[in-house]
C-alpha cells in the first residue's frame, strides 16, 4: 500500500509545481446551405509561466441571422486581470450584431461597437478594474466574406496560395508615439525593455485601461477579405505566439495540417518550445 500511496503523492507534487490550468482546445464546422463553402475552426490555448493567472479568452462559435450564417472567431488578450476579456467574450460580438447597420455596413457596425463596448467598460470600472485587453475578431459571413478587426498586438494572418498575409495592425507604442504625445502622454524606451505608453502598457489601442485612457485608442483597425479559392485559412493568435514566430514561419508549420485544432495546437507547442512566457492562445479556421 506505502508506494501506492507514495507513487500518488509524487504525481500529485509534480503537478502541483506545474502549478497551470489544463489547456483549452476544441474544434468546430459548419457547411454554408446552398453553398461549397465548408469552414472548419480548431482552437488551443495554454497558460504561460508570467506569475499570473490566464488571461487569455476566445470565440469560437457559429450563428444563423437573418437568413445568414455566421461564422464568429475571437481571442481576447487581458492584463491586469481577466475581467474585461472576459466581459468582451460574452458582449463583444452581441453588439457588433445589435447595429442596426451591420448588414449594409459592417465596417461602420464594428467601429461603432467597439467604441460603445468600450465606453461602457470604462464607466463602469469598479466593476471592471483598472485592466484591460486587445482584442482581435473575425467575422465570417455565408463562408463568402471576412470581416477582421483588432485593438493591440494580437493578430490575424492569412494563407494565400501558400503565402502569409498578416490582415491586422500590431498596435505598438513606438508606431504611434506622435498621437501618444500630442494627448499628453509619453513612450518609454528603456534597454532591455519593449517600448511603453507612459512607462507601463506595451501597445497603444485597447479597451479599458482606465488610468491610461486620455493616451490609448480603442479605435479598431478593419478589413475586408472576399473569400475565394486562394484563400485557404486564416490563424487568429494573442502575441504569446507572435513574439516568438514570424508570420510565414506559422503559415508552414501549418499549411500541411488539415485539422484545424492540431494546427492551433502545432502552433501553440511550437510557441512553448521557443521559450514564449506569456499566455498563448491560437485559432485556426479552414476554408474550403
Amino acid at each position: 500500500m506505502l508506494p501506492t500511496c507514495l507513487n500518488w503523492l509524487l504525481k500529485f507534487m509534480k503537478a502541483a509545481c506545474l502549478d497551470f490550468s489544463p489547456p483549452d482546445t476544441g474544434k468546430g464546422k459548419s457547411k454554408v446551405s446552398g453553398s461549397n463553402c465548408k469552414l472548419a475552426h480548431g482552437f488551443h490555448l495554454v497558460e504561460g509561466q508570467s506569475g499570473h493567472s490566464m488571461e487569455d479568452y476566445h470565440v469560437a462559435e457559429y450563428r444563423k441571422r437573418g437568413g445568414h450564417v455566421l461564422g464568429l472567431f475571437a481571442i481576447f488578450d487581458g492584463h491586469l486581470g481577466d475581467r474585461v476579456p472576459s466581459y468582451l467574450k460574452d458582449n463583444l460580438f452581441n453588439n457588433i450584431l445589435e447595429q442596426p447597420n451591420f448588414w449594409d455596413y459592417p465596417e461602420l457596425a464594428i467601429k461603432n461597437a467597439y467604441r460603445s463596448t468600450d465606453d461602457l467598460i470604462l464607466e463602469n470600472t469598479r466593476q471592471f478594474g483598472p485592466g484591460g485587453s486587445t482584442a482581435v475578431t473575425a467575422i465570417v459571413i455565408d463562408g463568402k466574406d471576412l470581416w477582421i478587426a483588432n485593438v493591440g498586438d494580437s493578430r490575424a494572418v492569412v494563407c494565400e496560395r501558400g503565402a502569409a498575409n498578416q490582415i491586422t495592425v500590431d498596435h505598438e507604442p513606438h508606431s504611434e508615439r506622435r498621437r501618444i504625445e500630442k494627448k499628453g502622454g509619453f513612450v518609454t524606451t528603456l534597454p532591455g525593455d519593449v517600448p511603453r505608453v507612459n512607462g507601463q502598457l506595451a501597445v497603444a489601442r485597447a479597451f479599458g485601461d482606465q488610468n491610461l485612457k486620455a493616451h490609448l485608442s480603442s479605435e479598431p483597425d478593419i478589413r475586408h477579405v472576399p473569400i475565394d479559392s486562394t484563400i485557404e485559412f486564416v490563424i487568429l493568435a494573442s502575441d504569446g505566439l507572435w513574439k516568438v514566430m514570424k508570420n510565414q514561419e506559422a503559415v508552414d508549420l501549418v499549411k500541411s495540417i488539415k485539422d484545424p485544432q492540431a494546427a492551433a495546437k502545432r502552433l501553440t507547442m511550437e510557441a512553448l518550445a521557443r521559450k514564449s512566457k506569456d499566455d498563448i492562445s491560437c485559432i485556426v479556421i479552414r476554408f474550403g
